[in-house]
């Protein structure tokens, strides 16, 4: 009996190394690329942290600049931001602060260059979308009307649709389009809340163009009932 079994575990034993010796360089290649994976993930993860930590260390400092109301200097800072760390919600975060600083200090240029960059570059949409609607309000006062539309024309995310379809309304009564402008008006009247602030300004808008938006949502509304 001690002999059979003595015979069965060499049996596996060989079977083993007769698997081994076929696939046991394949498992081991297997191994290491499994496992050196998980170490560039691990190593991945520790460097994306290490990135954010000093991307907020940074917009800490961009922001204490803006504060002292130093424009040049902050101006610097974003550029130094930018460069180090292009995809972080921190540099997208700053440029739009050091946009605003940099026109409220009568540098409309340097605020339309950082608004360009954040349009172009910006990871989050969100933050896009915001650049955009920031530029063409520069682009109203610089009246050109044209450009300001075709940076609302696109990338715009959803949530900021409605604001760029007033701003948009805004642009066409400027040129004179009425008809266009009673269009986006109407967009935007739709897409904003019941009870929003911004519901009711355009609902005036649509008003000085000779439209009633509580009318035209509701065309059954003022009609006398059937007899």
């Amino acid at each position: 009996m001690a002999n059979h079994l003595d015979l069965e575990e060499q049996e596996q034993l060989d079977q083993i190394k007769h698997f081994w010796k076929q696939y046991g360089n394949l498992i081991s290649w297997a191994l290491i690329a499994i496992l050196g994976a998980i170490g560039a993930w691990n190593g991945y993860q520790i460097w994306q942290r290490n990135q954010s930590v000093q991307a907020a260390a940074m917009y800490d400092e961009v922001e204490k600049v803006v504060k002292a109301g130093d424009a040049q200097k902050a101006e610097r800072a974003f550029s130094d931001m930018k460069e180090r760390f292009p995809t972080s919600v921190y540099a997208q975060q700053a440029g739009l602060m050091v946009a605003k600083m940099a026109y409220e200090s009568g540098k409309t240029d340097a605020s339309k260059a950082i608004l360009s960059w954040l349009v172009e570059h910006a990871s989050d949409k969100g933050y896009a979308s915001v650049a955009r609607l920031r530029m063409s309000a520069l682009l109203i006062e610089a009246k050109s009307y044209d450009e300001a539309l075709k940076v609302l024309g696109l990338g715009i995310a959803e949530e900021f649709l409605a604001l760029a379809s007033d701003r948009k309304g805004d642009i066409y009564v400027l040129q004179g389009k009425r008809e266009d402008a009673k269009q986006e008006y109407q967009k935007a009247y739709k897409a904003f809340e019941d009870q929003s602030e911004y519901r009711r300004l355009v609902g005036v808008k649509l008003n000085a163009l000779g439209i009633d938006p509580l009318a035209a949502e509701n065309p059954n509304a003022t009609k006398e009932p059937t007899k």
